[in-house]
C-alpha cells in the first residue's frame, strides 16, 4: 500500500474532507503509529507481564515492580522537562537544530548521570540491607542515562514524523519482551529478567541513532551553545518540577508500599495495578486526536470551546464508568484468569484501583484543558495537591490496612488531583463545575 493508499479505506465523506490536506493526513498517520505502539504495549505488555508474574510469584514480581516504580520516579529528573521546550525551539529555529539538539543532549545526559547515583543512594537509605533490590535498581536505572539519546525523538516530533520513532520503540519493546519470554522458558533468575527489561532503553537509543542517520542527519554535527544552555535550563526548571511532582503522584504508592510491607503483598498490589492501568492509553489517544482541533476554538468561539471540553469530560467519565463497574464485580474472576490463584488477594485491590481510572481519565482532559487556557500554575497546584494527599494517606493507611490502604490512598489522591483541588480555588470553580456535571451525568454522545 502506498503512502496515500490508506485513504481508500475511509468512508467517502471522510475521505473527501481530508483529500489534499497533506498536513492533516500526516498528523493522522503519525497518530496511527503512536496508537499502534500503545496497542502493542497494552496487549503484549499485559501478556508478558502476566507470564512473568506467574513465573516469579508474588514475592519476586513485587520486588521487580517496586524497583521499576522506584526508578520511574527518578526519570523525571533525567528527562529534565525538556520535551515541549525542545520541540518548540526546533520548530521555531530549524536552522539551529544542531545547537538545540546538542545542548539538550548535554543537559539530559548530565541529569541522567546525576539521577542514577541519586536513586542508588536514596535506596540504600530506604532499604540498606536489600542487595537484590539494589541490583535491580542499578540495572533499571541504566535507562536514565540512555534517555539522553531520546532527544532525537523530539527532532522527529518537530518534523511531524513519528513513524520512525514508533517503529524503533515497537521493535525495542518486542525484543525486550522476547528476552523476557526466553528467560521464563529457560527458568532464569529475577536478575536476568531485569536485564531483559533494561535492554529496551539501550535498543531504543541505538535504533533512534540509526533512524536519525537514515534521515540524512548526523550526530557529529551537534554542538553545545552556552546561550541556549542558559535559556533551556531556565525554561525547563518549571516543567522539571512539574514532572517530579507528577511522578511522585503517579508512583509513590508502590514505592511507599514496597518500603513498608512484604514483597509478596507488594506483588499482589502490582498485579492489581497492572490490570487497572492497562487501558490508560485510551483517553490519552482520544485527547491527542481531537483536542488540538478544539483548542482553535478557544479564541474564536469560547462558548463552543467550553461545550466541546464538557463533552470530552462527559465522554471520558462515561468510559471510566463502563470499565470500572463490570471490573468491580468481576475482579476475582479477572485476577484468577490472568494471574492465577496465588494472586487472589489482588482482587479486592483491583475493585478499588479500577475506580482510580475514572479520575485518571478526568486528569487527562483536565490537564489538556488547563494547558489550552495557559493555566500552568493551576496545573502544578492540582498535581501537587494530589501528590501530597497520596503521601499523607499512604503514611496513615498502609500501616493499618497494608496494600488496601495504598489502593484507597491512590483512588482518593487521584480524585483530589482531578477534581478536589479545583474546588479549593475560586478561579477554578468553572472547571470544577464541568467535572462535577460529568461525574453526576456522564454521556458518550
Amino acid at each position: 500500500m502506498n503512502n496515500q493508499g490508506w485513504l481508500k479505506l475511509l468512508p467517502l465523506p471522510l475521505r473527501q474532507r481530508i483529500e489534499g490536506r497533506y498536513t492533516l493526513q500526516k498528523m493522522i498517520v503519525n497518530t496511527g503509529w503512536i496508537f499502534s505502539d500503545r496497542l502493542l504495549r497494552m496487549g503484549v505488555g499485559l501478556f508478558i507481564g502476566v507470564w512473568v508474574a506467574r513465573y516469579l510469584g508474588p514475592e519476586g514480581y513485587g520486588l521487580l515492580s517496586f524497583a521499576g516504580s522506584y526508578v520511574m520516579m527518578f526519570s523525571a529528573i533525567a528527562l529534565f522537562g525538556l520535551e515541549s521546550l525542545v520541540v518548540r525551539e526546533l520548530v521555531a529555529f530549524p536552522d539551529e537544530r544542531q545547537a538545540v539538539l546538542g545542548t539538550a543532549f548535554v543537559i539530559r545526559i548530565s541529569a541522567g548521570l546525576v539521577s542514577l547515583p541519586l536513586a542508588v543512594v536514596a535506596l540504600t537509605l530506604i532499604r540498606p540491607d536489600d542487595r537484590t533490590t539494589l541490583l535491580l535498581v542499578l540495572l533499571l536505572s541504566s535507562s536514565l542515562v540512555f534517555q539522553a539519546v531520546e532527544v532525537i525523538d523530539l527532532w522527529f516530533q518537530s518534523q511531524i514524523a513519528t513513524r520512525c520513532v514508533a517503529i524503533v520503540r515497537m521493535t525495542a519493546f518486542s525484543l525486550s519482551s522476547l528476552g523476557k519470554m526466553i528467560c521464563v522458558m529457560m527458568g532464569a533468575s529475577l536478575i536476568a529478567i531485569a536485564w531483559a527489561t533494561a535492554a529496551e532503553a539501550l535498543i531504543v537509543s541505538c535504533g533512534l541513532m540509526f533512524a536519525y542517520r537514515l534521515s540524512g542527519e548526523r550526530l557529529m554535527l551537534w554542538s553545545f551553545s552556552r546561550d541556549r544552555f542558559r535559556s533551556m535550563f531556565t525554561g525547563a526548571v518549571p516543567m522539571l518540577l512539574s514532572g517530579i511532582v507528577f511522578m511522585i503522584y503517579l508512583r509513590i504508592d508502590q514505592v511507599m508500599l514496597g518500603a513498608m510491607v512484604s514483597a509478596q503483598e507488594m506483588g499482589h498490589y502490582a498485579a492489581a495495578v497492572r490490570i487497572s492501568e492497562v487501558w490508560y492509553f485510551v483517553p490519552a489517544a482520544i485527547i491527542t486526536a481531537v483536542f488540538p482541533r478544539i483548542v482553535t476554538l478557544k479564541n474564536s468561539d469560547p462558548d463552543v470551546f467550553n461545550a466541546k471540553v464538557q463533552q470530552l469530560y462527559n465522554l471520558l467519565v462515561f468510559l471510566g464508568y463502563v470499565i470500572a463497574l463490570p471490573a468491580t464485580l468481576l475482579a476475582p474472576w479477572i485476577v484468577q484468569l490472568l494471574f492465577g490463584a496465588a494472586y487472589q488477594p489482588a482482587a479486592p485491590l483491583l475493585s478499588v484501583l479500577i475506580w482510580a481510572g475514572v479520575f485518571a481519565n478526568l486528569t487527562v482532559i483536565r490537564n489538556a484543558h488547563f494547558i489550552a487556557l495557559d493555566w500552568g500554575k493551576a496545573l502544578l497546584w492540582s498535581t501537587s495537591a494530589g501528590a501530597a494527599t497520596n503521601i499523607l494517606l499512604n503514611l496513615l493507611l498502609i500501616p493499618r490496612w497494608g496494600a488496601m490502604g495504598a489502593a484507597l490512598a491512590t483512588c482518593i489522591s487521584y480524585w483530589v488531583a482531578a477534581h478536589g483541588a479545583c474546588l479549593c480555588s475560586r478561579s477554578l470553580w468553572p472547571a470544577a463545575g464541568m467535572i462535577t456535571r460529568a461525574l453526576v451525568y456522564p454521556r458518550w454522545w
